[in-house]
């Protein structure tokens, strides 16, 4: 088992522990916790790694004044091990939050060992455990790149104005574009609109036209044909 040890405490109060091995492992973490640094409440969350022999004890320290500290064989690096830490934390936070903050020593120990227990045995051989650490350490390492260009930029006053500067300026460049290209498809439609209309108007005066010669047509073919007919009606009366 590559995490041999865990402890959970409040300054130098241990809340809960266990040790899948025998020796002075506690008496060694509670040496190391007596000698931690006092943090202030909200100072955020702070890790530390201390070497003994061929072990690491590694420790998460949060921010609402708990310590959760485990020790691990000095090949087993560090990803796991604070993995374990952080889930250790959510877990007990979750079972106990706020309560711990007052609790005696020793006084989660009989419910919390077994789950200190559990998922040590979860981080030093499931190899899901190990996948899902790489990821998350992933993401913290695209965090840390975050924030140090962040820190890099903010050490240079003048070129966040002049970015700032440059943004405004392309915003504003950007806004009468739009009201331009909306003005401009205004008057294409009106032109087009009008350009239909006045199409439709002269099909129909031509339609209309059409119609009146037709009706010419016919009325002097009609004329010639009652011409015709009593031209015939006289020259037979004639004869």
């Amino acid at each position: 088992m590559a995490i041999l040890y865990a402890l959970v405490g409040r300054g130098t109060v241990v809340l809960a522990e266990f040790s899948a091995v025998g020796g002075n492992a506690g008496t060694v973490a509670r040496r190391i916790m007596e000698k931690l640094p006092l943090q202030d409440l909200g100072e955020g969350e702070s890790r530390l790694c201390y070497s003994q022999d061929r072990h690491i004890f590694h420790i998460l320290r949060g921010s609402d004044g708990l310590t959760f500290l485990c020790m691990a064989n000095d090949t087993f690096g560090r990803r796991i091990p604070f993995a374990y830490l952080e889930d250790i934390q959510m877990r007990f936070m979750k079972t106990y939050g706020r309560v711990a903050h007052n609790a005696l020593a020793y006084s989660m120990n009989d419910e919390f060992s077994r789950v200190l227990h559990q998922q040590m045995e979860y981080f030093s051989s499931n190899p899901n455990a190990d996948t899902l650490t790489r990821v998350r350490g992933e993401m913290n390492e695209v965090r840390t790149v975050m924030v140090e260009n962040i820190e890099k930029i903010l050490e240079r006053g003048d070129r966040i104005e002049l970015l700032v500067d440059k943004t405004s300026t392309i915003q504003d460049n950007s806004f009468h574009f739009k009201k331009q290209s909306r003005r401009l498809r205004q008057a294409l439609w009106m032109k087009n609109a009008k350009l239909l209309l006045s199409m439709k108007t002269s099909s129909v005066v031509c339609q209309t036209q059409s119609t009146a010669y037709d009706g010419v047509k016919r009325l002097f073919y009609w004329r010639s044909v009652r011409l015709m007919r009593w031209n015939f009606a006289q020259e037979s009366q004639t004869t």
